[in-house]
């Protein structure tokens, strides 16, 4: 054999330890099935009084499974912050906070470093090249079936007229939504701009595809709804049991030893009235008793896995996003358990860190907005909306946003920051709520739409939402490599 430690675990495989001495005269190429009669042969010649060389009978090691190392969870963006009484003049503090964030990421890209203010613009003569950024208040098709835009900033209103001779720039205006924040290079006219590029926020084509040194995974579930009639039990159970090494292949159960985390991302109970009728639905009527429903099912779950978990619109917090972290007596047999880590929904994790690798950044958001875009962006619309849940989710990379328009989600107006902004770049970026399944890649971002654990009902047909329930995305965070586990019986 040519290497000398796979000739030593080979032999030490048949019971038998060897000092370096009797390694050395053993040839490089000596073929593997006659190693151990060649080293019998040799012994029955060297045995008489030689020290230098020895061999040891040894017992089989004893099978030890490996130790889980502990994973690393770090609370990179966390929104706590109490709820004060809002007026009209908060929401006008919350939208300038939204353009100074993007503004400031536009800002970093070549054609718009010398963007001016609306203001300036109107002060220019006709004809010239101009640069501008700022927030979509009014999308129309004018008679000719251009689109006609109406941007403002803090100081002014304009129109931007962007044509359909230029397919590619139609395309891209046609999809914009009211209320984001958009770059725009143009020629001035009569109180007017006529656009010749638009550009989003968007992530820099530099971002880095992260690696961790070891293998670990990392593992993305939401909507669970317990408490709900159509909870699928067994589906879950088995879900629990490869997690402990007593379910699957034994690939599959390798790569259970190898989960570090578990992403809960909202939806953890079925939740009460939040819709007509939903009392037809339940199993579990007491919201406490749903949560209390939840603890016994996640006590399965082996406790090196770190549980990041934060809420939904069915959970029992305030609907408004950012939504808080899970409420502590409402939910209080979920804070008992140790491994749990609670965070407001959206939130950003680092997970995996070391003091050689920096970790990854999670970025997790239920969705809410998710139904809406799916609605309302025309390219989405036409490409199947919530089915291509991958392209809403690319496209709130883009705009750097998670519900850029105003009714895409119910929010609270903060006067001091929009924590809908997605600031930093994540390397993942996971959402839930539609019931899906989706795994894909934007510019180095592992985008993934869990699954949920419910069949359909009534409520969720007239939403629109076709379930593809248990099935769960696990990443490879030394490859970046994804695979979905499918429990579903059906």
């Amino acid at each position: 054999m040519a290497h000398k430690q796979e000739l030593v675990q080979y032999l030490l495989e048949h019971h038998l330890l060897v000092t370096p001495d009797i390694l050395s005269i053993i040839p490089d190429s000596f073929p593997k099935e006659q190693i151990l009669q060649y080293v019998q042969d040799y012994l029955d010649q060297h045995t008489a009084g030689t020290s230098t060389v020895q061999v040891q009978v040894q017992e089989p090691p004893p099978t030890i499974l490996p130790t889980p190392q502990p994973g690393t969870v770090q609370i990179i963006k966390n929104y706590t912050k109490d709820v004060k009484k809002s007026d009209v003049q908060s929401f006008v503090q919350y939208f300038r906070k939204r353009y100074d964030a993007l503004k400031s990421l536009l800002e970093t890209r070549l054609e718009l470093q010398n963007s001016i203010s609306i203001n300036r613009v109107q002060k220019k003569g006709e004809g010239e090249s101009v640069s501008i950024i700022g927030i979509v208040s009014e999308k129309n098709h004018t008679k000719n079936g251009n689109i006609m835009l109406q941007i403002e900033d803090p100081s002014g209103i304009i129109k931007v007229l962007i044509t359909k001779k230029n397919e590619e720039l139609f395309t891209s205006a046609n999809d914009l939504v009211l209320d984001e924040v958009i770059g725009i290079t143009g020629m001035t006219g009569k109180d007017i701009v006529f656009c010749n590029h638009l550009y989003f926020p968007e992530i820099p084509l530099s971002h880095e595809l992260k690696k961790a040194p070891d293998e670990a995974y990392a593992a993305f579930i939401s909507d669970i709804h317990f408490g709900i009639k159509d909870f699928l039990h067994d589906e879950f159970i088995k879900f629990t049991q490869w997690l402990n090494g007593d379910f699957g292949s034994a690939q599959q159960r390798d790569i259970a030893k190898k989960i570090q985390y578990l992403f809960v991302t909202g939806d953890v109970v079925e939740g009460a009235g939040i819709y007509p009728g939903q009392d037809r639905d339940l199993a579990i009527l007491d919201i406490q008793e749903q949560y209390e429903e939840a603890a016994r099912y996640f006590r399965k779950i082996p406790a090196h896995i770190k549980i990041i978990i934060c809420g939904g619109n069915h959970d029992a917090i305030r609907i408004s996003e950012p939504q808080p972290p899970l409420d502590t007596k409402i939910a209080a047999a979920l804070h008992t358990l140790p491994n749990m880590i609670f965070v407001s929904n959206p939130a950003t994790v680092n997970i995996h860190a070391s003091a050689t690798f920096p970790g990854f950044n999670v970025l997790m958001y239920h969705g809410y907005s998710v139904p809406f875009l799916a609605a309302e962006v025309p390219s989405i619309r036409a490409k199947g909306g919530q089915d291509r849940v991958d392209l809403i989710m690319q496209f709130i990379l883009q705009r750097r946003h998670l519900a850029p328009s105003h009714g895409s989600n119910m929010y609270i107006p903060d006067t001091e920051e929009d924590p809908l902004v997605i600031s930093a770049v994540p390397d993942i970026f996971v959402t839930g709520h539609i019931h899906r399944i989706t795994a894909s890649n934007y510019r180095n971002v592992t985008m993934i739409n869990s699954s949920c654990w419910v069949t359909q009902n009534e409520n969720q047909a007239k939403r629109g939402i076709v379930p593809y329930p248990a099935r769960i995305p696990l990443v490879n965070l030394r490859t970046r490599e994804i695979k979905i586990m499918n429990f579903n019986t059906d």
